[in-house]
């Protein structure tokens, strides 16, 4: 999880990176697969721990759900959900190699429903999504950057959220508040060490 030092970057891993290189989906149809990750300055992992815990969280809404990972890095929200049988997976990524990487993968694991965005995540978010609705999204920003607040604002603001949507966002632990729209309730919360895991359903208003 977390990164970086710079405003504009918005890299991040979402897996245990080993000194190889490389992310590990930990259930699913791909058990198992290790997945490339680029090497860029700044990208921090989650641990397998974490996204254990979030997709335990998940276990009965991932499959059939339309995937939304708003700073991908590895993409390792986004694989573990598409290996989960979520029905499709969008990747957003600023930094021009991650992206590569992404595609990269897509072709390994010879995925028809995932798709790769590459510009600023707010930027793509500060549009109306008009007919492309999700069901789950991932909202794990790089830390230190007030980037997860605005991302959730936008995402209500901007019509990208279907009715009853599940929205994980994750912060840095010293993080004291964080506003969210009115509408979002919050199901799970979690801290361990650095960061606070939190799991919110949007009810429609």
């Amino acid at each position: 999880m977390r990164k970086k030092s710079t405003a504009n970057r918005q890299v991040k891993a979402t897996n245990n990176k080993s000194a190889n290189g490389f992310i590990r989906i930990i259930s699913g149809q791909f058990r198992g697969r290790k997945l490339p990750v680029k090497d860029v300055q700044g990208l921090r992992p989650t641990t397998d721990r974490i996204k254990e815990t979030v997709f335990n969280w998940l276990m009965q809404d991932t499959r059939g759900a339309a995937v939304l990972d708003c700073f991908a890095g590895s993409g390792g929200l986004g694989f573990e959900a598409l290996s989960r049988f979520a029905q499709r997976a969008t990747f957003f990524e600023l930094d021009k190699g991650a992206a590569l990487q992404l595609k990269e993968n897509i072709s390994t694991l010879k995925l028809e429903n995932a798709v790769i965005k590459q510009d600023n995540s707010l930027s793509l978010l500060a549009n109306n999504a008009q007919n492309e609705q999700f069901d789950l999204v991932f909202v794990d920003p790089p830390f230190r950057q007030n980037i997860a607040e605005k991302t959730c604002f936008l995402l209500e603001e901007n019509n990208w959220l279907t009715a009853q949507a599940l929205i994980y966002v994750e912060v840095e632990s010293e993080l004291n508040s964080l506003n969210i729209p009115d509408n979002w309730m919050l199901l799970k919360e979690k801290t361990a060490g650095q960061v606070i895991c939190r799991l919110y359903q949007r009810e429609a208003n």
